[in-house]
C-alpha cells in the first residue's frame, strides 16, 4: 500500500465544502456520524495503511481479523475519502430517512465487515480459480464495498429510478454494476 498524504487537502476541503452545502442539520445522525468517523481516521489514522489494509495473506493466514473492522475506514488518499464520503452522504440521507437511523447503523455495521468477508473470500477463489499466489497479497482499504451495498439497497427500496453515469441514461437497477466497472477502469486497484 502507498503511503497517503496525511492533513488538510483538496479532495478533503471539497468534501468539507459538499457537506456545508447540504447542511449538518440536513444529515442524519448515522450519517452524520459514518462522515465524521471516516473524516476523522483520515486525519488520525489509527495505523498505517500497510497495517490496516484487508488481504487474504493477513486475514487468513496471519489471522489479522482486525483488518475486516479498520480497512473500511481508512481511505488510501484524500480523493478516495471524497468520493466515498460524497456518495455516503447521498446513500445515507435517503437511505436513513427510509429505513430510520437504529436499522440503518445495524445495516451499516453489518455490511462493514461483511463486505471485507466477501473481498477476502473472493481473493482467494481467485487464488484457487486462476492458480495464482499473488491474490493473497492484494490489500484494500476504504469505504467503497459498503457503499456498492447501499447502492443496491437503495435501488430496492426505489425501482424504476434512472441514473446517470458519465452522461448516459441507465436504469438504476444496472447502474450500480456500470458504476462498478467505471470505477475499476478509472481507477483500477
Amino acid at each position: 500500500m502507498e503511503r497517503r498524504q496525511r492533513g488538510v487537502s483538496a479532495g478533503l476541503l471539497l468534501l468539507l465544502y459538499q457537506i456545508s452545502q447540504v447542511g449538518l442539520q440536513n444529515i442524519p445522525a448515522v450519517t452524520l456520524g459514518v462522515l465524521v468517523l471516516n473524516i476523522f481516521l483520515f486525519l488520525n489514522p489509527l495505523r498505517p495503511l500497510s497495517e490496516v489494509c484487508l488481504s487474504v495473506n493477513e486475514a487468513v493466514h496471519r489471522k489479522n481479523w482486525q483488518r475486516l473492522l479498520l480497512a473500511p475506514f481508512h481511505h488510501a488518499d484524500d480523493w478516495h475519502l471524497y468520493y466515498n464520503m460524497i456518495s455516503m452522504l447521498w446513500k445515507g440521507i435517503m437511505l436513513e430517512r427510509k429505513l430510520k437511523s437504529i436499522w440503518f447503523a445495524y445495516i451499516i455495521a453489518v455490511f462493514s465487515v461483511l463486505i471485507g468477508v466477501v473481498y477476502v473470500v473472493l481473493e482467494l477463489l481467485l487464488v484457487v480459480i486462476l492458480d495464482d499466489p499473488s491474490y493473497e497479497k492484494n490489500c484494500g482499504v476504504g469505504f467503497s464495498g459498503v457503499l456498492f451495498a447501499l447502492k443496491v439497497l437503495n435501488n430496492h427500496y426505489n425501482p424504476g429510478r434512472v441514473s446517470s453515469v458519465f452522461g448516459l441514461p441507465i436504469s438504476s437497477k444496472y447502474a450500480c454494476w456500470v458504476e462498478l466497472v467505471a470505477i475499476h477502469l478509472i481507477s483500477p486497484g
